[in-house]
């Protein structure tokens, strides 16, 4: 079902996209929004500008279902690096504190993620789009402004360790939404005792949607707007995925 999403209001349906590094999820929107031609646009789930992946675009009558999108599982692929801990938890922050990585066996690095499964409490990181007195912490962050943040409930339904070659792991996660693939990363190197951070990230599935059917931002950028009409995942069939 690839039917043209257009109507006389414009196009509307899901567009994904594969982002690519050092790009922000706003600068992906307005690069669409010029592409299509279209005010009627937003994403559902930020991206950090180091992350890659799936990225998925409300377009017209779909921002409607914007926060239903937002609320499914994910998937994320991601490598994290023991033995140092970053001020945003990832490889773009400054080293804060760095400890020498033990030959840790499989075992013990499979047992730190599994400690981390089901339903548990996680603390938002600084760096962050969560808002408090209407301001987002990561404005506070780069003043130096650090607050206590309250833990959230978040869930993981499964988890891969895959490539091991110390300080570096590689790893698959299937999370809920609002889950901080950060600070799980920060979380399992406290659990090892050497400390860690995240160093690569990428998003390849958000509820049923993967990256198949995704365009890249150069597709955005070069090709006929007809052809991303074509791309676009209409509502009957975003409805007919869901089950609805």
């Amino acid at each position: 079902m690839r039917n043209n999403p257009t109507d006389s209001d414009g196009p509307s349906g899901v567009l994904l996209v594969d982002k690519g590094e050092e790009m922000t999820s706003h600068d992906v929107v307005a690069i669409a929004r010029r592409a299509l031609n279209t005010k009627k646009i937003g994403h559902c789930g930020t991206l950090d500008p180091m992350a890659t992946g799936l990225l998925m675009l409300v377009i017209g009558r779909a921002t409607k279902i914007q926060d239903l999108l937002m609320s499914e599982d994910k998937q994320y692929v991601g490598t994290l690096t023991l033995g140092s801990t970053t001020s945003t938890q990832d490889r773009q922050g400054e080293i804060l504190e760095s400890k020498p990585v033990e030959n840790y066996s499989r075992e013990q690095i499979q047992g730190a993620f599994d400690h981390f499964m089901g339903d548990f409490e996680q603390i938002p990181p600084m760096v962050s789009a969560i808002k408090k007195d209407g301001v987002p912490l990561y404005k506070l962050a780069r003043k130096g402004i650090e607050i206590v943040r309250e833990p959230r409930k978040v869930h993981i339904t499964s988890n891969e360790v895959a490539r091991i070659e110390l300080p570096e792991v590689d790893f698959t996660v299937n999370c809920s939404k609002g889950f901080y693939v950060r600070t799980y990363a920060h979380d399992i190197g406290e659990r090892l005792g050497c400390g860690a951070h995240l160093s690569a990230l990428r998003r390849t599935r958000s509820g049923k949607f993967t990256l198949d059917r995704a365009v890249t931002v150069a597709d955005l950028k070069t090709a006929p707007r007809e052809e991303l009409y074509k791309a676009l995942i209409s509502l009957a069939e975003i409805s007919l995925m869901r089950g609805a």
